[in-house]
């Protein structure tokens, strides 16, 4: 492996602690080397607090060893004022000569400014060390900024025989199709992503609360497609658990594709991504707009016979895992 490259991976592997945390911020990776030895590392901080960048600087101990090493970042150093000052002019001020990015910023706040201060500041910059991995990495920040919606994903489960819940039920609560191990997997997906949406009819048939409870993270932001605003205020998805959006009649035209107004709505919101929940028409809809990135599908082993049909599609199968009796596929769209 070239050495660039294994620095970048690292700074990718790091960048992975800041999942769920950063957002609507990218989540960043930076290393720092001299002499072939890792000096210092950094990721993003919960948003609002410092970027990799800094993390990684501050975590160097002797500071005169900066002007010998070499800094490695996942994604082009900002070069503006948001919530805090630019990673650029910070890396210019402790006389870092060498950088190494992974992928430029199409954020338009940077795109390309924070590489030409550096330059123009003596310093030696190296872009495009793991592109496709580092565009990979940060495809829920890259999908917002250049698609102008949230990265989506389609999750759901189905029995074997192909239904997402049977014809009739005794309660208001879900049949479950997965075991507790796959059910524990949604609820880490859950913390990692920025909202989770649903339409009312699941909120009718099975009351969920669509909160993190058998992981530990942030809570997503809880979106419900409520185009007739009918749905019970006593509902778990108005609890305080939460903040929850609720589309009604008010945000969206019945008559237009409905999941274009929502990928508007959630843009407008600064919502980053979206795990689509259910149920079987929300998910067509989606599907039929071709307004999805990946598809989460569990597959279980019982049958229904009868009941909602799962939804159609088609993607690109990379992956198949077992929990146990449960078969995990996950689908991008190609």
């Amino acid at each position: 492996m070239k050495i660039h490259e294994k620095y970048i991976n690292r700074c990718i592997e790091i960048g992975e602690n800041g999942l769920g945390t950063t957002r609507p911020n990218p989540m960043v990776g930076c290393v720092i080397v001299r002499n072939h030895a890792i000096i210092g590392e950094g990721y993003t901080s919960p948003y609002g607090g410092p970027h990799a960048e800094v993390n990684a600087i501050q975590s160097v101990k002797d500071k005169s060893l900066l002007k010998d090493a070499t800094l490695y970042v996942t994604l082009e150093p900002c070069s503006h004022f948001g919530k805090t000052p630019p990673c650029s002019d910070l890396i210019i001020k402790h006389n870092i000569p060498k950088v190494v990015i992974g992928t430029i910023d199409d954020n338009s706040l940077v795109a390309g400014k924070g590489i030409e201060k550096l330059k123009a500041a003596g310093c030696e910059v190296t872009v495009g060390v793991l592109e496709h991995e580092c565009k990979q990495h940060h495809k829920r920040f890259f999908t917002f900024h250049n698609k102008k919606r949230p990265y989506i994903i389609l999750k759901w489960a189905e029995s074997a025989d192909g239904f997402l819940s049977p014809k009739t039920k005794n309660e208001q609560k879900p049949v479950w199709i997965t075991n507790t191990y796959s059910r524990q997997l949604v609820h880490k997906w859950r913390a990692e992503e920025q909202a989770i949406l649903v339409g009312a009819n699941t909120v009718l048939q099975d009351n969920p609360s669509l909160t993190v409870r058998d992981w530990s993270g942030l809570h997503p932001t809880r979106i419900v497609i409520d185009t007739y605003n009918n749905l019970p205020k006593d509902s778990a998805i108005f609890n305080t658990s939460a903040k929850t959006i609720r589309l009604t009649e008010a945000d969206l035209n019945t008559s237009e594709p409905l999941a274009k107004q929502i990928c508007n709505t959630l843009y407008k919101q600064k919502i980053t991504s979206v795990i689509i929940e259910g149920g079987s028409k929300t998910l067509q809809t989606f599907i039929d707009e071709n307004l999805w990135d990946e598809a989460r599908v569990f597959y279980g082993t019982n049958s229904f016979l009868e009941g909602t049909k799962a939804p159609l599609f088609k993607g690109q199968l990379i992956s198949e895992t077992k929990l146990l009796n449960d078969t995990l596929k996950y689908y991008i769209n190609d």
